[in-house]
């Protein structure tokens, strides 16, 4: 008597199984950016503190942790085209459990150094790329209200990681405190992402392709013209988003606010955030693409601009933030959608990872920019005047970021 074998096929995703995969990527996304990135400037000033070892040499093994998750971006990419976000994302998760735990307990710069690049390794298989790639792909044509929630919660991760982090760190030592965080990351992000993952990674529906370019091969677009524009164009954005938050306190303090109005005031603009995302739907229905990129980017132009010339009073400069807060959500969902609003869904994890490789580059290099420029210039205001140029040149390269429709037909 002959046996078959029966191999189990993982099921296509239902509603369920849909809103599923978003719950379980709001939180893995918390969860990996609170720990993976927003601890750090917390403990930062601690671990120079206790070790010797300068800020700077500090960040620096930070920024080579970005830098790492930029260049990995690319095969991660081209991985989870082919495997789906659960293997990849699952492996990114387990892999950062051992990268915490050796940033806490390396003893000397150069192990810290490795800790943080194991850790970039992680990120690239656990931040925002590879879960837009997942909603992308899975959510199809109503990815926007998919990549507007993970947004809008994992934007969150600040909010809850940064008090809790300086909780653990009022009561423990900061190698104690990522050794605690290294628990929540593994104890959170790996079941999840290995049950929670589960289902048929589908094809790209043919439907939700624009169909001047649903056959082009992802090499060939991503050596066109309309691409290169487009990554230059998100990474000079993202360069001044990141440049912009992280000067902004340290500019409103020099136009005379205190360091906690100031603080109140980038607080505030993450609320901005919040309102710019829930925004964003309505944004897509009413533009086309060309016209939302180039729009957006020159709104955070303005932002940064408004930012740099005035003066005051207080209220002013905090609506000042709270428009670059809004720029910087809308921004987000730009970046996330750029792939599948131009070229479908296809082969977005490859031209995603190629498109965000630079973006994370910029935004390893914005801190230490942001402040060389500051000493260089001397003063903030001409720092913001320096990012408001780089947002308005991104929003000249985004004119040319849209590849023109192909005559249909023989």
């Amino acid at each position: 008597m002959q046996s078959a074998q029966v191999t189990e096929e993982p099921e296509t995703l239902n509603e369920f199984g849909l809103r599923r995969v978003l719950v379980v990527l709001c939180v893995t996304e918390i969860v990996s950016w609170g720990v993976l990135y927003y601890a750090f400037p917390v403990l930062a000033p601690s671990i120079a503190a206790d070790t010797g070892w300068t800020i700077a040499e500090v960040t620096a093994a930070f920024s080579t942790g970005l830098v790492v998750s930029a260049l990995l971006g690319i095969p991660a990419g081209r991985w989870l085209d082919r495997a789906g976000p659960r293997p990849v994302m699952t492996l990114g998760s387990v892999l950062a459990v051992p990268a915490v735990v050796g940033i806490a307990t390396a003893s000397t710069l150069p192990r810290f150094f490795a800790a943080w690049v194991l850790a970039g390794v992680a990120m690239a298989g656990t931040l925002y790329p590879p879960a837009f790639a997942a909603l992308t792909r899975w959510w199809g044509p109503r990815r926007i209200t998919a990549l507007t929630a993970v947004t809008l919660l994992a934007g969150l991760a600040s909010t809850i990681f940064a008090p809790l982090t300086a909780t653990l760190l009022g009561h423990l030592q900061w190698r104690h405190s990522y050794l605690v965080l290294a628990v929540v990351l593994g104890v959170v992000t790996i079941p999840a992402h290995l049950l929670g993952l589960r289902g048929r990674w589908p094809d790209p529906d043919r439907a939700d392709q624009p169909s001047a370019h649903v056959d082009d091969a992802p090499g060939a677009i991503a050596r066109s013209r309309p691409f290169l524009f487009l990554v230059a164009a998100i990474a000079l954005g993202t360069f001044t988003a990141f440049a912009v938050v992280v000067n902004q306190v340290p500019l409103l303090i020099e136009r005379g606010l205190s360091t906690s109005v100031a603080a109140w005031a980038l607080g505030l603009g993450g609320l901005g955030q919040v309102a710019g995302r829930l925004g964003y739907g309505r944004l897509t229905r009413a533009t086309g693409v060309r016209t939302r990129s180039v729009l957006i980017l020159a709104l955070a132009a303005v932002a940064t601009a408004l930012l740099a010339v005035l003066p005051g009073p207080t209220s002013l400069l905090i609506a000042a933030a709270v428009l670059a807060g809004a720029v910087r959500g809308v921004f987000t969902l730009l970046q996330a959608t750029a792939i599948s609003d131009r070229w479908g869904a296809a082969h977005y994890g490859r031209l995603n990872g190629l498109l965000s490789a630079p973006a994370l580059l910029a935004t390893a290099l914005a801190p230490w920019a942001g402040a060389a420029l500051a000493q260089g210039l001397g003063s903030y205001p001409a720092v913001f005047w320096v990012l408001a140029g780089t947002a308005a040149l991104a929003a000249v390269l985004a004119t040319g970021s849209t590849p023109a429709a192909r005559p249909s037909g023989p």
